[in-house]
């Protein structure tokens, strides 16, 4: 009997040592705030820019026939997961070995050249035609993770894993063209031709996503208050493309001299607001078929559909916003 009631008095204290010992180490609130740079880790083709595919294309142009011939070409690959983040985070302390954290995440992909295509007349160095477009992305998301760590007091390692779920995003591609031509219907003097300038800016939405984020890391205790803290960080965030908005748009058009590149004559031009609905819009869908508002043809001025008034459709893309990176900054605890 007196074993017995040793024992339960050595189980009491052992597990009030253990309730005190808990107590050291109380549930605490903190607040981190980091900035870091993310690369590319799985660098995958980019996609279309309207109907021209992710090339850098070289060509001469024979001034009198018209006949292209191709010089090189190049498949243009890269990643939107490559660039700066800052982020601010809420986290909780359950014990001294598990945290929970929620993220908010800001983050700007460095530009990507997406397509080009120079055309080059023969003989004479001049660009017959150029289109070039360079699209980089904005994206706001929201990262749940939990966190595991020895809990040491001083210099405390940790590994971190959770989901990412993008709040809001954008691509966005800004197009430069120029194109020389003889339009029909436009007489021209000798040695001239239309010389049509066009600056684009297009703005593509995703559709709702989530991915995926883990890190190894360590915070540094400097104060009582205040820890430093260094990490490297994987995330993969597929996006796929919901819809597509033509922002900004301006032409003109101006007769010149092939030689020299003086301009002769204004022509008219057109601005975003001449654009019809479906060359300012599109819905991205994951067939085109017969009841696909798709182009049926183009002229000098403008392309045609089976619809003007109505969106556009074009293939859905995929991009990935996700990479390896590294983050530093400063946790702040309550």
């Amino acid at each position: 009997m007196n074993r017995m009631y040793h024992a339960i008095l050595g189980m009491a204290a052992l597990l009030l040592a253990q309730g005190v010992q808990a107590q050291n180490f109380p549930k605490k609130m903190y607040l981190k705030v980091a900035g870091g740079y993310f690369f590319s880790v799985s660098p995958g083709q980019f996609p279309d820019v309207g109907p021209y595919p992710p090339r850098d294309i070289r060509n001469t142009v024979n001034p009198a026939t018209g006949a292209v011939t191709e010089v090189s070409e190049r498949v243009l690959t890269g990643s939107y997961g490559e660039g700066l983040r800052g982020g601010l985070t809420v986290g909780y302390n359950i014990n001294k070995h598990v945290a929970i954290e929620g993220t908010f995440n800001y983050f700007h992909s460095q530009e990507n050249l997406m397509t080009r295509n120079v055309s080059v007349f023969d003989g004479l160095n001049k660009d017959a035609a150029r289109i070039e477009s360079d699209g980089h992305v904005n994206a706001i998301d929201f990262a749940p993770s939990l966190v595991l760590s020895p809990g040491y007091e001083k210099f405390n390692p940790y590994v971190r894993f959770g989901f990412v779920v993008p709040l809001w995003g954008k691509l966005i591609i800004e197009t430069e063209a120029m194109r020389m031509s003889r339009p029909a219907g436009v007489p021209l003097p000798a040695g001239t031709m239309v010389k049509t300038d066009i600056m684009r800016t297009e703005e593509i939405k995703p559709n709702p996503t989530f991915g995926f984020q883990g890190a190894m890391g360590f915070n540094y205790n400097v104060s009582r208050r205040i820890d430093i803290f260094a990490e490297a960080e994987y995330r993969n965030v597929p996006v796929r493309s919901k819809e597509k908005e033509v922002t900004k748009y301006s032409e003109t058009n101006n007769v010149v001299n092939v030689q020299s590149g003086e301009v002769l004559q204004q022509l008219p031009g057109r601005g975003i607001n001449d654009l019809s609905h479906a060359e300012r819009y599109t819905t991205y869908v994951t067939v085109l078929d017969e009841n696909s508002n798709t182009p049926t043809g183009s002229t000098e001025a403008q392309t045609n559909y089976k619809n003007d008034n109505a969106p556009a459709n074009d293939l859905k893309s995929y991009i990935n916003i996700g990479g390896l990176g590294l983050n530093a900054g400063v946790r702040i605890k309550f």
